[in-house]
């Protein structure tokens, strides 16, 4: 999972990104309107964290700017402004959800964890299909309940795919989501790391779409 912080004060934006990346998030971080407006604009992201005291163009701004162009992706607002009409602004503008500063790291995760959830139809923070299942919060993968280890790679790939159960996703979406800006990206790379996957999960888990990509949670063919 691919998340945006647009955080002007770098001490938050440090303490933000190093939680998410503990969680097994990659982020990606601007710190002026502009630069998050465009970044949002031209790139995919699973989740945007968003600071609304931004220099240049404000954080609302930003947000609206994106929904007005179809961007759909979850916005959790950050801000210190605390009154109750500023919150029903943003959530007007177009945010899923509004977090106060100051805030507790462990709110703002569950806050993530859920919005990331509800924006692919899941209620439930253990994601399930057939014997394997993630819960999210732990970053625990399980089959038939016993835990498996996986490295974090194999864990933000199959957390990725039981998000978007039953979708086949294609190898390039796979990769802009699972790897950061200075990684490799290489699709035989993906494919190592599915036939990892396979060999600690059962082979039919995770199945290949020839020409279209991969998906859990579906029939075989």
């Amino acid at each position: 999972m691919r998340i945006l912080i647009v955080e002007d004060e770098p001490a938050i934006a440090a303490s933000i990104s190093a939680a998410l990346g503990a969680s097994g998030y990659q982020t990606r971080t601007a710190v002026d309107g502009e630069e998050a407006w465009f970044l949002g604009d031209t790139e995919a992201f699973d989740l945007v964290v968003l600071d609304l005291g931004l220099p240049g163009m404000d954080g609302l701004a930003v947000l609206k700017r994106w929904r007005s162009a179809g961007r759909e992706m979850p916005v959790l607002i950050l801000t210190a402004r605390g009154t109750w009409p500023e919150r029903v602004e943003g959530i007007d503008a177009g945010a899923d959800d509004y977090l106060a500063k100051p805030f507790r790291i462990e709110e703002l995760l569950a806050r993530v964890r859920a919005l990331i959830r509800r924006a692919a139809g899941h209620a439930s923070p253990v994601l399930a299909a057939g014997p394997v299942s993630v819960d999210t919060r732990q970053m625990r993968v399980m089959i038939d309940g016993a835990n498996v280890a996986v490295s974090p790679l194999e864990y933000r790939l199959i957390a990725y795919l039981l998000h978007h159960k039953g979708r086949v996703v294609s190898p390039g979406e796979l990769i802009e989501h699972l790897y950061g800006d200075d990684d490799a990206r290489d699709a035989n790379a993906l494919e190592a790391v599915i036939t990892r996957l396979r060999k600690k999960l059962g082979a039919d888990v995770v199945q290949t779409r020839r020409g279209f990509g991969y998906v859990i949670g579906a029939e075989a063919e």
